[in-house]
């Protein structure tokens, strides 16, 4: 089962390397990744996919903790959370019915013309994976000359995490009156 994980890593020389390495060195497999900084300075979030049985993404999860300047592992796929990825693609775009099928596409898609000539488009589209997919499909008929795609990036649903501060709220409430009590 395809696992996407979330990573918040000290931002120092090597941090990559060190991620990479321990999916190299137990044989398991990064499908995609992107690192990007996050609000709080010297710190980025790593959001792969991976795959693997329960046992599999076990073992990734408690290995990745373990890493030196790794703050937390989340793995996203455990709670209600949002995925979009990016793809950015240059597609045949002669003069003509070539042309308005791709901007009717775009349309469909809510998708973006970044850059025209004469017989080509650059477009750029943003989705979830499936979204992606069927775009890219669509599109192999009329002709895909190159393509680039970032790979997902998630977060966590805001009900979700509102929802499990009351929990976590509700049982520290709960331990200091049995506390209280003794």
């Amino acid at each position: 089962m395809r696992h996407t994980i979330s990573l918040l890593v000290e931002n120092e020389y090597g941090m990559l390397t060190r991620v990479a390495g321990l999916f190299s060195a137990r044989g398991y497999q990064i499908d995609t990744l992107n690192v990007a900084p996050t609000l709080e300075e010297g710190v980025s979030r790593m959001t792969l996919t991976t795959h693997g049985n329960d046992h599999v993404i076990q073992q990734i999860l408690q290995q990745s903790h373990k890493l030196i300047k790794v703050l937390e592992v989340t793995d996203m796929t455990a709670a209600p959370h949002v995925e979009r990825e990016m793809v950015m693609l240059t597609v045949n775009a002669h003069v003509g019915e070539q042309r308005r099928e791709v901007l009717s596409l775009v349309e469909i898609f809510r998708a973006k013309v970044v850059d025209v000539s004469n017989d080509a488009f650059i477009l750029e589209m943003t989705g979830n994976a499936e979204k992606v997919n069927a775009f890219i499909e669509l599109l192999k008929p009329i002709g895909i000359l190159d393509i680039v795609r970032t790979g997902p990036v998630a977060m966590t649903r805001v009900a979700h995490i509102k929802a499990q501060k009351v929990k976590d709220d509700d049982e520290e409430f709960s331990e200091l009156t049995l506390n209280e009590k003794v």
